[in-house]
């Protein structure tokens, strides 16, 4: 097998949750995990060490998706995030159609330490080398996301345990 084919084989089922979760679209899910291996073909002297391809093909796919998706991503200022920050752990499931589209009114640079941390199991120090930020920043970046999406996902909770 080619090198190409055995990433392709070992990483498509993880990139395209991590695209989706970015997204929002299965289609341009589709569409952003071939862009990320079409590059990772042309790039693919650059992957020196293999055990490390996960954490590669995720900055690829990031890096792709920042370039092409980007423009229309939501705006929110850290002091924003900061205030909504809430004790109360929500005790119901999470519907997956209300926790997808709360992920994507999440601002970018909280919501790919999110997705990579809790839906694709990365640790802080893989992210923090991924995203080229200190562990410090990752973990902030990780509990104002959580904090937003809790605040932003606990309306729908509150609303549907009175009825």
């Amino acid at each position: 097998m080619s090198a190409l084919a055995v990433l392709v084989e070992a990483h498509s089922e993880l990139l395209y949750r991590y695209a989706y979760r970015l997204c929002g679209s299965a289609t341009d899910a589709e569409d952003l995990t071939q862009q990320t291996f079409l590059a990772a073909h042309h790039h693919l002297d650059q992957l020196r060490e293999p055990e490390r391809a996960k954490a590669w093909l995720c900055t690829i796919l990031r890096n792709v998706y920042l370039k092409q998706f980007r423009n229309g991503a939501p705006t929110c200022r850290l002091d924003e995030i900061e205030e909504l920050a809430i004790e109360t752990p929500i005790d119901s499931a999470i519907d997956e159609e209300e926790l997808q589209a709360a992920l994507l009114e999440l601002p970018e640079e909280y919501r790919s330490p999110v997705v990579l941390f809790y839906f694709e199991e990365f640790s802080y120090k893989e992210i923090a080398e991924q995203l080229g930020v200190p562990i410090g920043t990752i973990m902030s970046r990780l509990a104002r996301g959580k904090a937003w999406l809790k605040k932003r996902l606990e309306p729908a909770h509150s609303a549907s345990r009175a009825d």
